[in-house]
């Protein structure tokens, strides 16, 4: 395992801006120590391209070989296809899904002929994977078959990203479900981020013997993303005052709710970021030419990061989207994002919610 030294940074400045305007304050950050990558990174150019428009709450999308892209739709239960010439059709509704707060059909992930779908039922959030069928414009799903199930669900802090990792097994975030005991509590999976293989079975070289926990001490990881060297970065909900981003150690404690941001305790390992809670509000993740991107819901903006040392990170489409669920790569070097401002806490503006497009440069150094 690498050795990464964190240590607090001094402050960056310079003035707010939108998409096409120079760089913004940067907020409080911790020193990464690593190689400088050679990659300067990305930033998004030109106009927006709206993709897809008339989404009830989505949360989460996932792309397909086959140009097809998976949808969940966090209210209805319903996973989406939008197909690659624009068309959106209704693939199935998750049976068991119930709605409740930030509950619902969350993260969905695509591998080895199956869909897996984090949701929130009756009792619990769970994990389901699905057989995969079909072909572009027809897909439909096989019968469920749980992988991951009994963890607490509540109102809120539901986590529910899920992500399949170059090792093959799969991530999955967990909320602390408003009870943030449960985040220091190794008993407990919630507060957690759990690492199973595809089936559910847990990993043999996970740090804590027969458990799935792979790092702990979270309040609701949202955004999951691996660097160009395999490395497993999380995006994270503060409380009242630090939103983070934080490097995830195979067994680090993360320090919820002994620490929020920032800390000085050595037992804990502190976030490379961190953001104002008005600024960031953190859910998808995502890494692509050397660059992460982040979407921001209460920030209404995509933070674009750059893991240099010290990291670097500048706000984009500041306010002209409104909330922002998730990131991922699109098509020819593209960035796209679904916006989320039919879930009751956004403001909604005609066609939401949508999936947008941005062209993506290389950023210029200096």
């Amino acid at each position: 395992m690498r050795t990464r030294s964190i240590a607090v940074a001094l402050l960056l400045t310079g003035l707010l801006a939108g998409c096409t305007s120079g760089p913004p304050p940067v907020p409080e950050t911790s020193g990464h120590a690593e190689t400088p990558p050679t990659d300067p990174g990305v930033a998004p150019v030109g106009q927006a391209t709206v993709i897809a428009s008339g989404l009830a709450a989505p949360w989460s999308m996932v792309r397909l070989p086959s140009g097809s892209t998976l949808i969940s739709e966090r209210d209805t239960g319903i996973v989406k296809e939008l197909e690659a010439d624009g068309a959106v059709r209704e693939v199935a509704t998750i049976a068991g899904v119930d709605h409740n707060g930030e509950g619902g059909l969350l993260g969905l992930e695509v591998a080895d002929g199956s869909l897996f779908a984090y949701f929130t039922t009756g009792t619990d959030n769970r994990v389901e994977r699905f057989p995969l069928l079909g072909d572009a414009g027809s897909y439909r799903l096989g019968d469920g078959t749980v992988i991951l199930d009994g963890l607490k669900r509540a109102g809120n802090h539901n986590g529910g990203r899920i992500k399949v990792g170059p090792d093959g097994d799969l991530y999955v975030t967990v909320g602390d479900a408003g009870d943030s005991a449960n985040a220091q509590d190794l008993d407990s999976l919630n507060g957690k981020i759990l690492r199973i293989e595809l089936d559910g079975g847990i990993p043999a070289d996970n740090p804590f013997p027969g458990s799935p926990i792979y790092s702990y001490g979270h309040r609701n990881p949202q955004g999951l993303a691996w660097d160009a060297n395999g490395q497993l970065w999380a995006a994270e909900f503060g409380q009242n005052t630090w939103d983070e981003l934080n490097v995830i150690e195979k067994g680090g404690d993360y320090g919820w709710p002994l620490v929020e941001g920032i800390g000085t305790d050595p037992k804990f390992k502190n976030p490379v970021l961190q953001w104002g809670t008005n600024d960031a509000s953190p859910s998808g993740l995502v890494f692509t030419q050397g660059t992460f991107f982040m979407a921001a819901l209460r920030g209404e903006r995509i933070w674009a990061i750059h893991p240099h040392d010290p990291i670097g990170n500048v706000p984009w489409f500041v306010g002209e989207f409104g909330r922002i669920r998730d990131v991922v790569e699109g098509p020819n070097g593209t960035l796209w994002f679904l916006t989320n401002n039919t879930d009751g806490r956004g403001d909604p503006k005609e066609g939401d919610d949508k999936l947008v497009q941005f062209r993506l440069e290389t950023a210029v150094e200096g």
